[in-house]
């Protein structure tokens, strides 16, 4: 085990929590997937095989972003920005379209679907980092820094926000988060949250999935259960909320035990979106416990690394993505526990999926790239503090 975290730089600890969240991803999907397998006449160990396939892959793409210098990613989200765009709008257009949602595009030979907004979240934080850092000289400056920071931000929103407004909503936080801490004044952050705000009501009054966004707030807020049996779970509102519920309570304290719940039957996506709820009807209240320190852990490890980087860019690369990536965590965990409306947003490497896990691993290794800098530079520190010649004091005799 030495010999394996000797060659793995940055935040041990980082380490350790990706390595157990992906083993408990492993476990949770494994358990849930049972229905999705009844359905398409295809064995749970297929989807076991391709999950750990993703999550080696992973691995793998967070190993060699923690070995790039984190500097070499300041150029890299100019073409990310640069490619997202134009791939925001092809995918509206042209995209795969489920459930009214154009959130898909299909990459040919290969035949497997590429989620753009998760390249957009890596490529608009990282952009970011870029801009606040090199611009805080003129940081209050309108034209030179506001115009094409917020620029940015609200284009990407508007873009994501047309099919998948959540996700949308989470990134905008993020920003918004990141611009505070690279001291954007806070009326300019209330000028574009009111703008960003009014795009936000014409997506959801106008938008392909206004009667989806209206179903769930309405289900959010009017909470009775309907008791027929024959209603269907499609006009059923409540019908996800209620039987993650059910999952919760029936967990108890320490669960039914790795295999045995019951809702995951019942329950639609229990392998993505209430991955927490089968966890916790599985593992308990006390697991659901660990689950969510695993990720504030997470999150303290980032803003550990923000107070120690000798860079504003490293800094502003770890807090962003360390903020994107717990956000995402407390929602999808918010939506199981009924603390918000059903959004859709998978659970940060422990839910069943393809390039979200892919660019979460790829997001974490840049930020172990930034705390491989500061390991670096304080063993250079000590370095030279030991081979320092000593002065001499030549003194009269």
């Amino acid at each position: 085990m030495e010999q394996i975290f000797a060659k793995l730089k940055g935040d041990k600890w980082i380490w350790i929590i990706v390595i157990i969240l992906s083993g408990w991803s492993l476990l949770a999907v494994y358990s849930s997937v049972g229905t999705l397998a009844y359905k398409e006449g295809k064995g749970t160990e297929m989807y076991l095989f391709k999950h750990f396939s993703i999550v080696a892959i992973g691995l793998v793409l967070m190993y060699l972003s923690h070995k790039l210098d984190y500097k070499w990613y300041a150029g890299i989200s100019k073409i990310l920005m640069v490619i997202t765009i134009p791939l925001l709008l092809y995918t509206l257009i042209f995209g795969s379209s489920v459930n009214d949602a154009s959130r898909w595009v299909t990459i040919p030979v290969i035949n497997q679907t590429f989620q753009t907004s998760d390249l957009a979240k890596l490529a608009l934080i990282t952009f970011l980092a870029r801009m606040l850092s090199r611009k805080q000289e003129e940081i209050k400056d309108v034209k030179k820094s506001f115009v094409p920071i917020m620029g940015a931000v609200c284009a990407v929103f508007v873009l994501i926000a047309w099919a998948n407004l959540s996700t949308a909503l989470m990134l905008f936080g993020t920003s918004v988060l990141l611009l505070l801490i690279g001291r954007i004044s806070f009326k300019q952050i209330a000028l574009v949250t009111a703008g960003v705000g009014v795009l936000g009501l014409i997506v959801i009054s106008i938008g392909p999935r206004r009667a989806t966004y209206f179903s769930r707030i309405e289900g959010f807020f009017k909470t009775e259960e309907v008791h027929e049996s024959n209603v269907p779970f499609q006009e059923d509102k409540n019908y996800q909320a209620n039987n993650a519920k059910i999952a919760i309570a029936t967990g108890g304290v320490f669960g039914k035990g790795p295999g045995n719940s019951v809702q995951r039957n019942v329950l639609p996506h229990p392998y993505s979106d209430f991955i927490f709820a089968i966890i916790i009807e599985e593992y308990g209240t006390m697991g659901g416990v660990i689950l969510l320190f695993l990720y504030l852990a997470l999150m303290y490890r980032c803003i550990r690394i923000v107070t120690m980087s000798p860079r504003a860019f490293g800094a502003f690369l770890a807090a962003g993505l360390g903020f994107s990536l717990t956000i995402q965590a407390l929602a999808n965990m918010a939506v199981a526990v009924g603390l918000g409306p059903v959004t859709g947003v998978p659970l940060p490497l422990v839910s069943m999926g393809g390039t979200s896990i892919l660019f979460t691993s790829v997001a974490l290794g840049i930020i172990l790239s930034v705390s491989r800098n500061i390991e670096e530079l304080k063993g250079k520190e000590e370095l030279d503090e030991v081979i320092k010649p000593k002065r001499v004091v030549v003194g009269t005799i």
